[in-house]
């Protein structure tokens, strides 16, 4: 939804990129550097209480910070012909665990639970959670096969991400918002799921009846 927009954001970060590699940063340190701002992100959730609300607004920090991270290694690799096959499984696999760390956190954190009660609270965060993973999984697959995903689907991970940090910035003056975030991000994510199993779907449909 957003990938139009990123790729505009990526060719004004050309003097970051330059900056970044002369002082030695390859993609790989960029994505290990965002990979541990996320769980800054998620520990600063982990800890946060009604009685320290400022917290979210550091945890929203680290969080963009992070992103601008994921944003930055693929501007480094593609300036500087630094692209690889690892660097590429490298970056997504370090995204996974990010993502699951973050929703992980506020689950524990019990920040969905003013609005839901520790119950549904805590299944409204695993959906979102599950949403996430599941996303960037079909993503995997299709492209396995051979189906362009990128842009297809409501929630790809930048949208996601700023759904949150939005949340949350919103909730360190009304709690609630983090509650009703998250069961927005467990309904848009999970309904990218399935945009893109129906986009998966509809490709290789075509592709039959082509070669048919």
């Amino acid at each position: 939804m957003l990938t139009k927009l990123k790729k505009k954001v990526q060719q004004t970060l050309t003097s970051q990129a330059n900056a970044a590699h002369k002082i030695g940063l390859t993609p790989n340190r960029i994505s290990i550097i965002g990979f541990i701002l996320a769980l800054a992100s998620a520990v600063t959730f982990a800890v946060t209480t009604p009685q320290s609300l400022w917290l979210l607004i550091l945890a929203t920090f680290f969080l963009l910070a992070s992103g601008f991270c994921d944003t930055l290694d693929g501007i480094v690799a593609r300036t500087f012909q630094q692209i690889t096959v690892f660097g590429g499984f490298f970056d997504s696999v370090l995204d996974r665990y990010a993502d699951v760390a973050v929703y992980a956190a506020i689950i524990v954190a019990g920040l969905v639970n003013p609005v839901w009660g520790p119950v549904w609270g805590s299944v409204w965060g695993l959906a979102a959670l599950a949403g996430s993973v599941m996303v960037s999984y079909t993503r995997a697959r299709a492209e396995a096969v051979g189906i362009k995903m990128e842009s297809v689907g409501l929630a790809e991970r930048a949208e996601r991400m700023l759904i949150l940090a939005a949340v949350s910035i919103i909730a360190f003056f009304w709690l609630p918002a983090l509650g009703y975030g998250i069961a927005l991000l467990a309904v848009l994510s999970n309904l990218t799921v399935i945009q893109r199993a129906l986009h998966v779907y509809k490709t290789l449909r075509k592709k039959q009846q082509i070669a048919a």
